[in-house]
């Protein structure tokens, strides 16, 4: 399977099919897994946040924003939000004193990690009840065709 890169080089229509069937399918899956978790007091862009500091330990504000895909002035109003919950706590950089660090306090620790065992418990409930054994075989499969795309 070679990429070509030509920009006029025609897609087949079973690779558009497969391109908004996975996009419709993965953003229904989202949206399910951002209901089981508790997060009604979050927005998406907060909840998000709160996965990454859980995911990859401290950052700063810049770090986050990039990571994120948003603007240092939205991930302020991002982490303002964190701070006033609870869940984040700012400390100098010892690297660079004037930029900080963000971190989790224990209770934000506690919410990302219970969200993320709130999600993964259901999705394992959903798979094991609407899935025989040999389709959660066959989306094991499909799901390493799917990592190849997200693969340099």
């Amino acid at each position: 399977m070679e990429e070509t890169g030509a920009a006029d080089e025609a897609v087949s229509g079973s690779a558009a099919r497969a391109a908004r069937d996975l996009r419709v399918v993965f953003s229904r899956l989202r949206r399910r897994l951002r209901g089981v978790a508790e997060t009604r007091d979050l927005s998406p862009s907060q909840v998000s946040a709160l996965t990454l500091l859980n995911k990859s330990g401290a950052a700063t504000a810049s770090g986050l924003a990039a990571a994120e895909g948003v603007r240092p002035q939205s991930m302020a109003a991002t982490l303002a939000a964190l701070d006033q919950h609870g869940l984040i706590e700012r400390n100098p950089d010892p690297g660079d004193g004037r930029r900080q660090l963000i971190t989790l306090t224990d209770a934000g620790r506690e919410r990302a990690e219970g969200n993320r065992q709130a999600r993964e418990e259901w999705l394992a409930r959903a798979l094991q009840d609407r899935c025989t054994e040999a389709e959660r075989q066959t989306l094991i499969e499909a799901l390493a065709l799917v990592e190849r795309l997200t693969g340099p």
